[in-house]
Parts: structure tokens; C-alpha cells; sequence
């Protein structure tokens, strides 16, 4: 069995997986766009103390020192709680879309942000203050202040808590900021002003780098937006069970490091 310290064993890597692998290994440039919670890192209670496993973390810098390899972290988090929960420094070589493709930082090139609305971050404050009263009245449920609106979470709270508290926030959003997008994931219900999701960081990735294809793998909702937009030569991974547009699954976060592990084998390989 494998425990979440271990060093990933490629070998233990499905045939499946592996066959699927090798149609974007060897292509001349490859983009690997991979969601950061419940895929290279573990969901827990405090969002903030997430942080990649040690397996995941080796994989990903093996796939980002190869030539012609893009590795992108494609989050919900704000850009500024992404760098501090992937420990990503001004050197590193991992691109950032952040805020569901709202936020970048580039290589060489730092943070891109779009233009400040007054407007719209002063009924994201007041949206957010009411949301904080509405929780308060449930233990157990917080709000994550995000760049572009918050996040509802119920992760410690009851069913019947965490259902109340994201009924009487839908209510106040959808009076107050109708436009506004909302998303669920496990356990959380984001809203936002603003509308990208990360099929639109995959589309805008795929253009800057000029990918030939595109590994993409993530184990939520939101990562469905993504997982559906990938073309015939990419290659889509779901982490965890259930139903998914991706090509192929992996059962947990170790098995995904393996997975990025073989990844970088074939690779390597290919460009030998």
C-alpha cells in the first residue's frame, strides 16, 4: 500500500493510464495543467495549510526541468493563496492561472492581473460581509475571502448546517448580484464577479505556450469545465471516483505523482 510520503512507483501505474501516457509523451511541445486541491494536495479542514505531497512535488519539478514541457498549477485560489499553498517563489518555472483563470504568473515574466473596478470589489466586500453574518450563525461554516468574490465552506460543518447556510447565501447573491457565476465544489459554493473557468486557463494556455496537447487532471466539479474542453489530442486525468469527462482515472493523489512520474519517464525517453 502506498502511504502519501512515499516515493511514487511508476511501475504501479494502471496500463491504461500508461497507454493513454504515451499519446501526449512524445508530442514537441506538451502543456501539463494540473488543479492543486484533492489532486496534488490533500483537502483539509484549514485551506490555507494545503500544501503538495512531497511525492507530487518531486513529479512536478521532473515534468518542469524538461525541454519544451510547460507546468501550469490551474486553481480557484486567489493568485496571492496559490503562491503561498504551492510554495512557488519568483524563480520558479511553474506558470500559475489562478482565480479559475482571472490571475496568471509567468516565467520571467510575474503576476497578470486584469484592471481593478471599484465598483465591483465595493459589492464584493459588502457581499462578502453579509455572507460572513449568514455563517456566523452556523458552526462549522466560514467565508474565504477570493480576489473576485468568496468562497462558502462547509467542510466542518453538518449536512444540514453547511445546506442551510449556502441556501440563505444563494438567496442573498442572486437578489443582490444576479450576474455573478457560481460554482460547487466539494463542499464549497464560490461565487464571483467575474466569469472565466478553467476551460478558458486551458484555452488561454494552450495559445501562449503554442502546445501541440494538453494534459489536464483535476478531481472536481470545476475541474469538469476543463476536462469537457480538451481536444482529441490531449489527455484528460479525474482524481478520485465518480463520473468525469476525462479519459482515464486515478484513485488518489499518490497514484496521480505516479502518474506524473511515468509522465516524465516517457518523456524523457521520447526527447532522448
Amino acid at each position: 500500500m502506498t502511504t502519501p510520503d512515499a516515493h511514487p512507483d511508476s511501475d504501479a501505474v494502471a496500463l491504461e493510464v500508461r497507454e493513454a501516457l504515451a499519446t501526449v509523451a512524445g508530442v514537441p511541445t506538451l502543456l501539463v495543467a494540473l488543479d492543486f486541491d484533492g489532486t496534488l494536495s490533500p483537502h483539509v479542514e484549514d485551506p490555507m495549510t494545503a500544501r503538495m505531497l512531497p511525492a507530487a512535488r518531486d513529479a512536478v519539478n521532473a515534468l518542469a526541468a524538461l525541454p519544451n514541457t510547460v507546468v501550469a498549477l490551474v486553481s480557484g485560489r486567489s493568485l496571492v493563496d496559490l503562491r503561498i499553498i504551492a510554495e512557488h517563489t519568483d524563480d520558479s518555472p511553474i506558470t500559475l492561472a489562478a482565480s479559475h483563470g482571472a490571475e496568471y504568473w509567468f516565467p520571467s515574466e510575474g503576476a497578470v492581473e486584469p484592471a481593478e473596478d471599484d465598483a465591483e470589489r465595493g459589492l464584493r466586500d459588502l457581499l462578502r460581509a453579509r455572507a460572513e453574518e449568514i455563517a456566523s450563525d452556523y458552526e462549522g461554516v466560514w467565508i474565504e475571502p477570493k480576489t473576485f468574490g468568496f468562497g462558502v465552506h462547509t467542510r466542518n460543518a453538518t449536512e444540514e448546517a453547511g445546506e442551510k447556510a449556502a441556501a440563505a447565501v444563494d438567496e442573498m447573491v442572486a437578489g443582490a448580484a444576479p450576474d455573478w457565476r457560481r460554482r460547487t465544489g466539494k463542499k464549497i459554493v464560490e461565487y464571483a464577479f467575474r466569469h472565466e473557468g478553467k476551460d478558458s486557463a486551458i484555452a488561454n494556455l494552450r495559445e501562449r505556450v503554442r502546445a501541440d496537447a494538453v494534459l489536464f487532471a483535476g478531481d472536481d466539479t470545476t475541474d469538469e469545465d476543463a476536462l469537457r474542453s480538451l481536444q482529441p489530442q490531449d489527455l484528460g486525468i479525474h482524481v478520485g471516483a465518480g463520473e468525469t469527462a476525462a479519459r482515464v482515472s486515478v484513485p488518489n493523489i499518490p497514484a496521480m505523482a505516479a502518474t506524473l512520474v511515468e509522465l516524465a519517464d516517457q518523456r524523457r525517453h521520447a526527447q532522448e
